[in-house]
């Protein structure tokens, strides 16, 4: 029972909270020590507030997860972990991480206190509401910078990049939806109602927008964003961004990957080479140039 808590915990899908250390990252603070463990605590909080909306997600869709030919084998709807151990421990997890978010910063609780009240209403119902739905789960990354930010003294933080990292994410939970549709079929309902009001020629156009909007926001960003250095050396990021982006539309159209982002990145040494060198880049843009 403990390896299926584990489990449904999503460890691997906390890369996600990596996106609270891009204000850290951006704001030129990786190397000061104070604004380093703050941001690390953080990490370590919204992991532990996430686990709790996945435990409450899971046991939410324990029944269509049975129909689906991948999620059927986890924990809950496979019957290795009791839905009663599962629903104490999302309460303990919720709980523990508010209080201790409260106790380090009063904003940075409010943030993860409104994460958590997002998750709820799309649990229980605007993952029913067509468009609105894939918004949402937006939202969560956006929140995720927006702790980033509430844990440290930023300085020069750009709100460019609220804006680049919700595209960002939206192409991310696109491609999902494009592999749910393609990987499930006629059956793709059945697993996901709303689904149903989803076909892939909407999700291409919806893709082609957000991957659009997402390089032009980050464009602006590196030339138009006040604190970046004069020698306008951050634009020469952009085609590494770039790069990173046609090479996730390749494994969405051509290998039809895209399921689970997390794991699409863990298991692609291109994509994960292409981030270190846009790492890189940005690094000596920011904090040796």
């Amino acid at each position: 029972m403990l390896t299926g808590l584990i489990k449904t915990m999503r460890p691997r899908q906390w890369t996600k909270n990596f996106f609270v250390f891009v204000p850290l990252f951006f704001d030129g603070k990786v190397l000061d020590p104070s604004s380093l463990i703050k941001a690390l605590i953080a990490f370590g909080l919204m992991c532990l507030m996430s686990s709790a909306v996945y435990l409450m997600n899971d046991l939410a869709d324990i029944e269509s997860d049975k129909q689906h030919p991948i999620k059927k084998f986890r924990p809950l709807p496979a019957g290795q972990l009791s839905p009663q151990v599962a629903r104490m421990a999302s309460i303990l997890f919720a709980l523990g991480s508010l209080i201790i978010a409260f106790f380090l910063e009063m904003g940075f609780g409010i943030i993860i206190l409104s994460y958590l009240i997002v998750q709820i209403g799309y649990t229980f119902w605007l993952k029913h509401v067509v468009i609105f739905d894939i918004m949402i789960v937006a939202a969560g990354f956006v929140l995720r910078i927006a702790a980033g930010v509430a844990v440290i003294e930023v300085e020069r933080f750009s709100p460019w990049l609220y804006l680049f990292g919700g595209f960002l994410a939206l192409f991310l939970i696109l491609g999902k939806r494009r592999h749910e549709l393609v990987l499930l079929g006629e059956n793709a309902g059945n697993h996901r109602a709303i689904l149903k009001e989803y076909n892939l020629d909407l999700i291409d156009r919806l893709l082609s927008t957000v991957t659009t909007s997402a390089i032009i926001s980050y464009s602006l960003y590196t030339f138009l964003a006040e604190g970046l250095p004069d020698n306008n050396f951050m634009m020469l990021s952009i085609p590494f961004l770039l790069f990173g982006i046609f090479r996730y539309l390749y494994l969405i159209h051509v290998k039809e990957e895209g399921g689970t982002p997390e794991e699409v990145f863990l298991r692609d040494r291109v994509l994960q080479s292409t981030l270190i060198l846009y790492a890189l880049v940005v690094f000596v843009a920011l904090y040796i140039l």
